[in-house]
């Protein structure tokens, strides 16, 4: 059963504690990432039967592939294709606005200078596999990318026993207009990514979550390629007052408990009626769920209620947390927005459910994770493109600074540098 504690009696260590269970995995990845650089494809076919049962011809997933996955889903009067499509359309809609423009000015003393924004050529996207196919991802992933206008968008994700990918999977690299994908997943697959393979390409930069091989994977190829961020398990953390309907509350905390064992699910409140009402529901709908076992793990171990003296403390808690999802279930959320100050995204109202975000609104669900919002957003198109500055000075402009840049570089006792302006001012 799920923890309730008041803000009044209990020590702010045990309010904000947070799940460290984690298996150290780095001895094993570091081996994999090895074996990958020394032999390429040979070790991702025997990784693949090894931790996936599958036995491959191929790494690439072919044209036919992408057609037969379509075709299974019409033919099953699969309403996917058509979802897939709307999302895309909100989700190209809300990254298309994030794109910027370089910019050039005259400085103070007569110098151009300026900046360019110039896409990654290549990126490499993580599709996670084995318990959930996550089309969502390939789209909120990709789409970013695309929009970047990186040359070239790869997925890697690992296949099941039979070889092939989840035809959703495959349907939503196709909406998203990825350019090809490998069946490979694990530690080895952001080893291809990061080092490549003969058959799969070095990218520059590898997005998307996954498992703790996958994080510890990422970490370690680091420097070697960017990436953008090391995801931990899911979280989401609910603001509500007493006007809120328990049920709702409940299984919105339940949409994110059920990804993982792991998984954090938070309810702040100010209504203690509402914290015990919230507790009863989840004991209520977590034998309903499909995933009910990971859920019952999620909440019991990583689950709490907290019983907060008003909203104002609640959202204090909520930015304290900084956990990937905030609902603000409140009767003004747009005037709660203004504070919340630590979060990877939020969701106004009592009729916005965290799962609007995984699939369907637009903004993106690729989001920090373990208090890491105090400092770091959402993937975003920023996360595919490069900063170029460049400086242009002609001899009048120069010559104006020139003295200024000796003294400074002087200072620094670094007189190379003040010579290598100053000589050029000799006569």
């Amino acid at each position: 059963m799920i923890k309730i504690m008041k803000m009044s009696e209990v020590p702010a260590a045990e309010i904000f504690a947070r799940s460290t269970a984690a298996r150290d995995v780095s001895g094993i990845v570091r081996d994999i990432i090895k074996d990958v650089r020394e032999r390429g494809d040979e070790a991702l076919m025997e990784y693949t039967k090894k931790f996936d049962g599958a036995e491959l011809e191929s790494l690439q997933v072919k044209p036919e592939e992408f057609e037969e996955a379509e075709r299974m889903l019409r033919e099953a009067g699969s309403r996917l294709p058509e979802i897939l499509a709307a999302a895309a359309d909100n989700i190209r809609s809300f990254h298309s606005m994030q794109r910027r423009d370089g910019f050039r000015i005259v400085n103070a003393q007569g110098a151009v200078v300026g900046q360019r924004i110039v896409p990654v050529a290549k990126a490499g996207l993580y599709v996670p596999g084995g318990t959930a196919a996550y089309p969502s991802t390939v789209l909120m992933d990709s789409i970013p990318a695309k929009i970047a206008g990186c040359e070239e968008v790869v997925i890697v994700t690992p296949p099941g026993r039979d070889g092939k990918i989840n035809p959703a999977i495959l349907m939503a690299a196709k909406t998203a207009g990825v350019d090809r994908i490998f069946k490979v997943g694990g530690a080895q697959a952001i080893a291809a990514l990061a080092y490549g393979t003969q058959t799969i390409p070095k990218v520059d930069k590898i997005v998307g979550p996954g498992n703790a091989f996958v994080a510890e994977a990422k970490k370690q190829v680091f420097g070697q390629v960017s990436i953008d961020m090391i995801a931990g398990p899911s979280e989401i953390l609910i603001v509500a007052d007493g006007k809120s309907r328990a049920d709702w509350v409940a299984a919105d905390m339940l949409s994110q408990a059920e990804h993982d064992k792991m998984a954090s699910a938070v309810l702040v409140t100010d209504s203690e009626k509402l914290a015990y009402e919230v507790s009863a529901e989840l004991e209520k709908q977590i034998p309903e769920l499909l995933r009910k076992d990971i859920a019952r793990s999620s909440v019991d171990e990583n689950g709490k209620i907290i019983i907060a003296g008003d909203i104002a403390e609640a959202i204090d808690v909520a930015n304290e947390i900084a956990p990937e999802h905030i609902e603000l279930c409140v009767d003004d959320p747009f005037a709660c927005l203004e504070k919340i100050r630590c979060a990877g995204s939020v969701f106004l109202g009592r009729y916005c459910p965290e799962a609007l975000g995984d699939y369907y609104a637009g903004p993106n669900h690729t989001l920090p994770t373990g208090g890491t919002a105090r400092f770091c957003g959402a993937l975003s198109v920023d996360d595919f493109v490069k900063k170029i500055q460049y400086i242009y000075y002609d001899e009048a402009s120069m010559l104006r600074c020139a003295s200024d840049v000796d003294y400074f570089a002087k200072a620094e006792g670094l007189t190379g540098h003040g010579r290598s302006v100053t000589i050029r001012s000799e006569r």
